[in-house]
């Protein structure tokens, strides 16, 4: 079983450095980056060879969608602004050959509820304030939209969500390690093995922002997400996966809709990602997290 990035094959980058993604498609990724893992499972994408083009990229999105990807040159030609070209037309411009817009693709297939809604939240408050000046919701929804994180919980792991607000980051990744969901096991991995990883998660990481995907590709120490915590059922991560991805899409949009859960000042706290268990090699040993200048101690505001 995949416990891991072995560091001979997938290199960190140092985080002094500027970040670039590949300058081509790399194959290579979707077995070596656990962060990958799952999503390389639901779009079988070690099978691919190069970028996927728009037309490529309609196939992936799930039956009845009601918009498509198109080429960013539309998008060009037209002069509307993204968000407005999005609203109006119901296509969402891609640039080819384009890790970004790769990944921003990707998570419109998995969660078309949840982006159709963060789309009609930025033109309800374009309409409000116009293009020039953004609000602070529409700060929030590129935050989340480019950064987001979901954890999912169960009851008996609020204490994990407790810690990550407080920066406790020993105790949420290390002292309750047992808890966090093992997402690494691969298609070859037996059934029966997968299931039983799953059976023993009470709390597990899925990504949002697809920034953050573009990022992964080359990890670095620093890389930080922000977390949304959601609450899910005592079953959740025993159902296939793409099952907790259509409950994820719901659950999700009727919380921004109905709760303004962007606007609630505990959610959206920063996330180390390489500290996510089972996301990175390192962090199997606990030493990997007392490197202070990544896994920072909560800011203390005086008064």
């Amino acid at each position: 079983m995949n416990t891991g990035i072995n560091s001979r094959q997938l290199s960190v980058t140092d985080k002094t450095q500027r970040f670039s993604p590949p300058l081509c498609w790399d194959s290579q990724l979707w077995q070596q980056n656990p962060i990958f893992t799952e999503l390389a499972q639901l779009f079988n994408l070690q099978t691919l060879t190069d970028f996927p083009s728009p037309d490529a990229l309609n196939e992936f999105l799930p039956q009845g969608a009601q918009v498509r990807f198109v080429d960013t040159v539309l998008l060009e030609q037209d002069g509307r602004y993204y968000e407005e070209f999005i609203f109006q037309r119901r296509e969402i411009p891609a640039r080819l050959n384009n890790w970004h817009d790769f990944f921003g693709a990707l998570i419109w297939c998995l969660f078309p509820k949840s982006k159709t809604l963060l789309n009609q939240l930025h033109m309800a408050e374009i309409a409000l304030y116009g293009l020039k000046e953004r609000s602070k919701l529409r700060n929030k929804l590129t935050l989340f939209d480019e950064c987001g994180v979901l954890v999912l919980y169960q009851e008996n792991a609020e204490s994990v969500i407790e810690a990550l607000r407080q920066h406790q980051w020993q105790q949420a990744f290390v002292a309750q390690r047992a808890l966090w969901q093992n997402n690494t096991a691969s298609a070859k991995t037996p059934k029966a093995e997968r299931s039983a990883l799953q059976a023993a998660a009470s709390v597990g990481a899925m990504m949002f922002g697809h920034a953050n995907y573009e990022m992964a590709t080359r990890p670095f120490i620093g890389l930080t997400g922000k977390m949304l915590a959601i609450e899910v059922s005592e079953d959740f991560f025993r159902w296939p996966l793409r099952q907790r991805i259509d409950f994820i899409d719901t659950a999700l949009e009727q919380q921004i809709a109905n709760n303004d859960i962007l606007q609630q000042q505990h959610q959206l706290t920063p996330l180390p990602l390489l500290g996510i268990p089972h996301w990175y090699a390192a962090n199997q040993a606990p030493e990997f997290y007392q490197d202070v200048s990544y896994f920072r101690p909560k800011r203390t505001i005086t008064k």
